[in-house]
This record gives C-alpha cells, sequence and structure tokens, in this order.
C-alpha cells in the first residue's frame, strides 16, 4: 500500500473512507452536526466487565520488549525461504528461515534499521533499504542470500531510494526517489549491478509522490500511482520505460484510485478506490475494455492486494472497525473465500507478493490483543496453517494477557467514535480505578485490535487503556477522515473527552486519575489536551508530539510540510489556523505534571519541539521531565530505548495516577 506507507511519514498516517452506500451512513445518534462514519450500534458503558483471573500480574517490561517484532518478510526466489526483519538482538535485521519451520539464520548485522526486502530473481541477493539513525534518508542494499558482505549500492546521503519493483530479466528496477531538500517523489530506473540510478519521471509538485507499482509487457511499461500529501487523491498510470512517456489510465480530482497490482499483460489492475462512494473498496479494472468490475459491496474499508502467479486469485482485506480479515478472491466470479484466522488484525505477509513463486502456498500473519504478530504459511490446496514464528516470549501467555473490546460511544455532537478497550482483570467496579488515553498517531491513522506493548503494560497494571479512533481517523470514511481539517485539537479532542467519560460512566473508573499519553499526533493530543482542558487529565506522557506547527513546518521534511499544509492549510494566510491548533497557544495553563520523550534524529518531529516543551513548563513551574534518545527518529527502534521508554511511562503513570513512590 505505497499511500499507507507514504503517509505514515509524521506517524500523520494515511488511509481512506468506508461507506458503500447511503443506508450504510445512516447512524444511530442524533442527525445534527455530527460526522458520517458506518452504521453501528451504540456501546452501554454497564456492559464493561473486568474479567476475573487469579493468575493475572504484571507483564514485565522486559519481556514485552524482548517479544520480538514481525517486519517486512518476503519468499526467496525457489519458495524454499523466507526472509525477515526482526529484533532478535535487539536491532531491526534480516534473518531467514525455512519454509517449512525451523531455525532462523542472520543475514546482517547492523544498528541501523533494515526494510524494503525484495530478493533478487536469480536467488543470489537480497536487495533491502537501510538509513541512519533514523533519518530516513534510505539507501538501496544488497545481501547474498547465502550470506557474505553486504554492499550499498546507492550511498547517496541527500537522495532517498525506496519501493524497488525488479523488472523482467532481473538486472534492473524502478525506485521511488526523492531528495532531502524537495516535497515530492519522483520515479527512477535502478541499474542492480552498478547501482546507478537514471530519472524517469521528474514531478515539479512538491505535494505530489510518485510510487511504482508493477512491471507489465516484459518490461516495456510500468503501472505507477501518483498520489497527493493528504491522501485525497491517487491517480493510476502508465509509464513507458525507458523514455518515461506517460499516460493517465485512471485520475478524477478529490478521488483515490490506488493501484496495488497488475498482471503481466498489464490488462487488469487491481485496485482500491473510493469512486462514486466515498468508500474504499476492491476493484479490478480491465485496461483494455475499460470496464470495472467489484467486489461485494461492504460498509467497511475494502483493499485490493496481490494477483495470484497465475492470475486467478487476488488477496483482499476488509477493515471492520479496527479489525482486519483477509481473504482470496477469484478473478473469474470475484467470490472471496475468507482466510481461517481469529479476530484481530489479519493480512497478507510478503513484499512483492504473500505467494509462494508456485502459487501453492501464502503467508499471512496474525496479531491480537493477546498475541503478538506471528507469521504463517497456508497450503492453499489443503487449507492447513503452519505457524512459522514465535515472537512472543513463554512467558506471555495469551490466557493471563489482558483482552481487549472494540466499543463505540457518541462525541458532543452526535458523531459516533469506535474505540479499543483493553481491560485489565480483577478490577471492582467502585470508581476507584485509574484509566489511560491512548490517541494513535496521525491524525491520518487508526488504533486497530493487535498487539499493542504500552496497553498491555498498562493494562496487566490495573490501569484501563482506550486507544479511540477520533475524528480526522483513517477506516471510517473520507468525511470522518476529513472532519479535522483546520480543527486539530478541536472537535478530535472533545472525542477523546467523551472517551474519557464513557470510561467514568462505567463505574470502573475514578475521573481525578485518568491520564493520556501518545506518540507523534498522539503526542500532539496529549499536548493539547493537557494545555486546552487542564482539569480533564491527571498527567501526561507524550513521545515525539507537536506543541507548535509554526516551528514544525519550519524545521521538518520537505515532504512533511506539503502534509502539514493539507491539514492547516498554508501558514502565511491561515497563521490563525496554526496558532489556534497549536499547543504552544494554551500550553501555560498546563497543571498536569508531563513526561516527554523524544529521538534525537527524527526528521517528522523535530528535537526541537520538545526542548520547546521543557523550556515553558520549566518556567511555569510545572513538573516535567525530558529525555532525548541519540540515534533514533520517529520511534524508538533500539530495544534498550524502548525497554526505557515504556518503563518511564508506567513509572510516571504509577507516581502521577496511583501517587506511587518510585524509589
Amino acid at each position: 500500500m505505497s499511500n499507507t506507507i507514504l503517509a505514515a511519514r509524521l506517524g500523520l498516517a494515511a488511509s481512506r473512507f468506508a461507506g458503500a452506500s447511503a443506508l450504510a451512513l445512516m447512524l444511530a445518534a442524533p442527525a445534527v452536526a455530527q460526522v458520517a462514519s458506518p452504521a453501528r450500534a451504540v456501546t452501554d458503558p454497564a456492559t464493561m466487565e473486568s474479567p476475573v483471573n487469579p493468575d493475572a500480574a504484571p507483564v514485565p517490561v522486559e519481556d514485552l520488549s524482548y517479544s520480538r517484532t514481525l517486519g517486512p518478510n518476503a519468499w526467496s526466489h525457489d519458495g524454499s525461504e523466507i526472509f525477515l526483519v526482526t529484533n532478535l538482538t535487539g536491532r531491526n535485521n534480516i534473518w531467514k528461515i525455512p519454509a517449512t519451520g525451523g531455525w532462523p539464520v542472520q543475514l546482517t548485522r547492523s544498528d541501523e534499521r533494515q526494510t524494503g526486502l525484495v530478493p533478487s530473481h536469480d536467488g543470489r541477493l537480497l536487495y533491502y533499504t537501510q538509513d541512519v539513525g533514523g533519518d530516513e534518508q534510505f539507501d538501496i542494499f544488497a545481501v547474498p542470500t547465502n550470506g557474505g558482505a553486504v554492499r550499498n549500492l546507492t550511498n547517496t546521503p541527500e537522495l532517498r531510494e525506496v519501493s524497488l519493483v525488479i523488472a523482467p530479466g532481473g538486472t534492473t528496477g524502478a525506485i521511488a526517489t526523492k531528495l532531502r531538500t524537495d516535497g515530492q517523489v519522483n520515479l527512477a530506473l535502478i541499474d542492480l549491478a552498478t547501482g546507478k540510478t537514471t530519472p524517469l519521471v521528474t514531478e515539479t509538485d512538491p505535494s505530489l509522490r510518485w510510487a511504482p507499482v508493477a512491471w507489465i509487457e516484459g518490461g516495456k511499461a510500468l503501472i505507477a500511482s501518483r498520489s497527493n500529501a493528504n491522501s485525497t487523491l491517487d491517480e493510476v498510470w502508465r509509464v513507458e520505460v525507458p523514455s518515461g512517456a506517460k499516460t493517465l489510465l485512471l485520475g478524477k480530482a478529490g478521488t483515490i484510485y490506488e493501484p496495488s497490482d497488475a498482471t503481466p499483460d498489464g490488462r487488469l489492475i487491481a485496485v482500491s478506490t473510493n469512486e462514486g462512494t466515498g468508500q474504499l473498496r476492491a476493484g479490478i479494472y480491465d485496461t483494455r475494455a475499460k470496464a470495472w468490475r467489484w467486489l461485494a459491496p461492504t460498509p467497511w474499508e475494502q483493499s485490493a492486494g496481490s494477483f495470484s502467479p497465475d492470475g486467478k486469485t487476488l488477496t483482499v482485506t476488509r477493515n471492520e472497525d479496527g479489525r482486519t480479515l483477509a481473504a482470496l478472491v477469484d478473478v473469474a466470479t470475484l467470490a472471496e473465500k475468507p482466510i481461517p484466522l481469529p479476530a484481530g488484525v489479519n493480512s497478507f505477509a510478503g513484499a512483492d507478493s504473500p505467494f509462494s513463486p508456485d502459487g501453492s502456498r501464502i503467508l499471512v500473519a496474525h496479531s491480537g490483543a493477546d498475541t503478538p504478530s506471528d507469521l504463517q504459511v497456508l497450503d492453499l490446496a489443503s487449507g492447513k496453517a503452519d505457524t512459522l514464528t514465535a515472537m512472543g516470549l513463554a512467558s506471555l501467555k495469551s490466557e493471563n494477557l489482558p483482552k481487549s473490546r472494540i466499543v463505540t460511544y457518541t462525541s458532543f455532537d452526535g458523531t459516533l467514535v469506535s474505540a479499543v478497550v483493553t481491560m485489565p482483570f480483577n478490577l471492582k467496579r467502585d470508581g476507584t480505578n485509574p484509566a489511560v488515553l491512548l490517541p494513535h498517531g496521525g491524525p491520518t491513522g487508526q488504533s486497530v485490535d493487535g498487539f499493542n506493548r504500552t496497553a498491555t503494560a498498562l493494562a496487566s497494571r490495573g490501569y484501563i487503556v482506550m486507544q479511540p479512533n477520533v475524528r480526522g481517523s483513517t477506516g471510517y470514511g473520507q468525511p470522518f477522515q476529513n472532519a479535522n481539517y483546520q480543527d486539530l485539537g478541536g472537535g478530535d479532542l472533545r472525542d477523546v473527552i467523551a472517551g474519557k467519560q464513557f470510561l467514568v460512566q462505567s463505574g470502573y473508573v475514578d475521573p481525578a486519575k485518568v491520564g493520556i499519553t501518545g506518540g507523534s499526533y498522539g503526542g500532539y493530543m496529549t499536548l493539547i489536551a493537557l494545555a486546552k482542558t487542564p482539569e480533564e487529565f491527571a498527567a501526561g506522557a507524550q513521545l515525539f508530539g507537536i506543541i507548535n506547527w509554526f516551528s514544525m513546518y519550519e524545521t521538518s521534511d520537505a515532504l512533511l510540510r506539503q502534509y502539514l499544509i493539507s491539514l492547516l492549510g498554508d501558514p502565511v494566510k491561515d497563521r490563525k489556523v496554526y496558532e489556534s491548533n497549536s499547543p504552544i497557544t494554551y500550553i501555560r495553563g498546563i497543571k498536569a505534571p508531563l513526561l516527554s520523550l523524544q529521538g534525537d534524529r527524527d526528521i517528522r518531529v523535530p528535537r526541537g519541539q520538545a526542548e520547546e516543551v521543557a523550556a515553558i513548563l520549566k518556567e511555569i513551574g510545572t513538573p516535567n521531565e525530558t529525555v532525548f534518545y541519540a540515534d533514533e527518529g520517529h520511534g524508538f527502534a533500539k530495544r534498550e530505548n524502548q525497554i526505557d521508554s515504556l518503563r518511564r511511562v508506567i513509572e510516571w503513570f504509577d507516581r502521577h495516577l496511583k501517587g506511587a513512590s518510585t524509589k
């Protein structure tokens, strides 16, 4: 999903809307000024229950942090092995495991983040991307699949190269490139022997970005996408190689046509679009007939995926209120066959394709609130699935991990807001328990019902944790996603407060013992909540959050500036919007103690944001602590920093919500 990757840029992530028919948008709440989203029942707070479990205990922070991450993965060229990025050593390096299961073998060793796995066509090399200290200036590297010295193919500190798609023949690839000083993303060709890049499509508009999708017609042309900063526009293009001549296949103002794959002859393109509905839905576009065929309608967000090697099957996922379902679609009949996985976040894995090279198996991943992400191989003939990985420590037994529930409540204007609530064991419904609101990054992001270390750590220590999907979130429709335009910290903050009220109404929560924490836009929400509504929250912990949209605009990456414009408008013309939406405007009203955690090399939310917070709070005498992590970017990739930051958040809330001593 090229748009999702590109727009995750500020933790400020991307997606579209859901709503397949006018009927599906009818809401149960009063229709005054509410924002449209899929119809669903409002949850009665009294139905919230804390299960009894005599074996429940606080989950050690180290156990959570030593539970490995499941990063990008890919089939080997012959289907005998799986390559994957995981932090077995505390660093996100590349490993390989037999496709039938077995001991992992480490391929790379580095303190830097590695991602973007693409095996060479001859099976000898694995290409990947790597940056420096979290600066997101990725180069393309290669490592022998049987082990050996790694090689930086591009070695261009001022040019980012990502999204490699290898051409038929295996000697050339298409990539997306971005100069450090530019906002726009271009298309280029790369010689995989020398690493030399040649521009293919050069974009002049800094708000637009290109991404290669699939080679067609034996390498004569590419299917590519061109999207804008705030994911309200996506187009499908055919690009001739090597001339760069381009033809618009699908495009319309204010409309998403997101291509995810194409058949080798270029006739069929898998597309996710909101054309005519405002709802992201999956379809197959026939370029010769210039005709669509649609999957069965759904009120929820639906995304097309990859074609099988024989072109007879298409993968598709459906995001139903924070839970993801995966299915296989018969291309001829469009009949869907769900992948049998437990409820939670279910997805297709595999960098280039989830299908094995011979098409007989498929890679899938599952995560749940009580289940860390693991990789499975599904045999398509027998339907038998084998789990390849065991990312969670043995101590993390699902029966003793806190459970989650998706709830829906009404906000101040009748708008429906969904949230993932993680409920501790063994609580009394006596109104004395603490709670923590955990808003997601974005704002165009979504909290999903998967494994969350912070939620698990806090809930296992007696905190009810709510992750609200406030207006501005993805997964609930374009109108819902657009509802906080030039109103950041307005309606979305009131949605957060309505979530707090829901928890209090459950009978479990003491309104004077509610905290708030989050990263990126979640950090912004923490700051704006403490500053603008100082009586609502007793403590906050913000991670790489935004305090000042002006200084943020001036110091962040050029690509990010275009995203800020899409959220707030022009910083000169709309100066008052930037002022009213910035926590710094209200920060002198903060009463609650605040913890700030920040990466030194963050290009999305630069270090200066946390420095501004610390200086002002010191001046006004508000209790606060600020910690900077060296060689970390937007989010902490190194295990020792993950452990330290999570421990600090827990201790902060224990001290300020529970009154516990940390000496």
